[in-house]
């Protein structure tokens, strides 16, 4: 057992740190008996009482253990030897039982009831920050394990949704002997759908593949991709009768072209989409000392405060129509890209309606 194998370990390094001190108590004796005199050496002149002498008596006496100096205290560190094993063994025993424990309870710990946790009590030590540490990364675990069920729950309903209505259209014109009309619009209708079918697996490639980290890291200027952006949705805002404002200027960061391009065209549709009619998209870019900034406003809809973050999750809508091309993944792509990028993002809803979301890069040095 590895905890057993640990626990020898740090008897033996216990045992061998006591032997060590002995030792050296034993060598540090030797060197100084040295400076005993011979056993038979005269005794030095003067009394018993005279000062500075030692008494012939204890004189005597020194003299004669010199020739035991190095069997009794070697002896002593034999049998010092063997109780500091057995001390190590139990000491460091008392040691890992705290790592056993926690062992113990993480071997029984799996994706049905990952919500448990350590809860160690005690002072406050290195092994109680441990298991907090642990307690932690399982917290993390257990947010990560719940959004994952519920992305995939989300999107088996976002994918089983067009299946049912192909299903339905490639079955009515057969049981009710349709003419070749309907087939006809059937078979658009069919192409429609095929189409947002494609979009949604594009779209869940780039989320999965921006959560994983950046690609290519070359320079990238939101400047001109915010106009690009503008310029490929004129024509939708204007059918909308958006009015766009736009500050743009020189905004540089460290990233992927194509991805950092998706999240300016992610923030920009969903400012046009979600919005009112006759209403405002602002668009700025500019950089602010060791940061690049995009910041995206649009009027529309009101937000609860409560619900902003909620948007930024997989599959979240404020409003949730089936037909409207859009899967309620634009905001999540672009949070997965920020991070990515080591992008700060935050949002804040207006109490007039609209959001504005602000993302903040770190900008490559002039």
């Amino acid at each position: 057992m590895r905890v057993n194998r640990l626990r020898r370990r740090l008897a033996l390094l216990y045992c061998a740190a006591s032997v060590a001190s002995g030792f050296v108590l034993l060598l540090i004796i030797v060197v100084l008996s040295f400076g005993l005199p011979p056993s038979d050496a005269p005794a030095p002149e003067g009394g018993p009482v005279a000062a500075g002498h030692v008494p012939d008596s204890l004189l005597t006496q020194l003299r004669a253990y010199r020739s035991d100096i190095l069997l009794l205290p070697g002896i002593a560190l034999i049998i010092m030897a063997a109780l500091s094993l057995a001390a190590g063994w139990v000491i460091a025993g008392r040691l890992l039982r705290p790592v056993r424990t926690m062992t113990g309870r993480l071997r029984q710990i799996s994706d049905r009831n990952v919500h448990e946790r350590l809860a160690m009590k005690g002072p406050r030590d290195e092994v109680i920050d441990l298991a907090d540490t642990i307690d932690e990364l399982l917290g993390r675990l257990e947010t990560a394990l719940d959004g994952h069920k519920r992305f995939v729950a989300n999107a088996a309903h976002e994918l089983r949704t067009p299946l049912t209505v192909e299903h339905a259209l490639l079955e009515e014109p057969l049981a009710t002997n349709a003419g070749i009309e309907r087939y006809r619009a059937n078979f658009e209708s069919l192409i429609a759908l095929n189409r947002a079918r494609g979009r949604l697996l594009e779209s869940l490639l780039t989320l999965a593949g921006s959560e994983h980290g950046a690609g290519r890291a070359e320079p990238v200027d939101l400047a001109t991709l915010a106009e690009q952006a503008v310029r490929d949705r004129k024509a939708e805002a204007d059918r909308h009768g958006l009015r766009v404002g736009t500050a743009i200027h020189p905004a540089t960061l460290t990233g992927d072209p194509a991805l950092i391009g998706r999240l300016v065209a992610n923030l920009c549709d969903n400012a046009v989409h979600y919005n009112v009619p006759g209403g405002v998209v602002e668009v700025s870019t500019h950089r602010d000392a060791d940061r690049a900034l995009l910041v995206v406003t649009n009027t529309g809809p009101v937000v609860p405060p409560e619900e902003v973050d909620r948007l930024f999750e997989p599959f979240q809508r404020m409003r949730r129509v089936s037909d409207d091309n859009h899967h309620g993944l634009g905001l999540s792509i672009v949070r997965a890209i920020a991070v990515a990028h080591g992008g700060v993002l935050t949002a804040h809803a207006s109490p007039r309606g609209g959001l504005t979301v602000e993302i903040s890069f770190p900008a490559p040095p002039d």
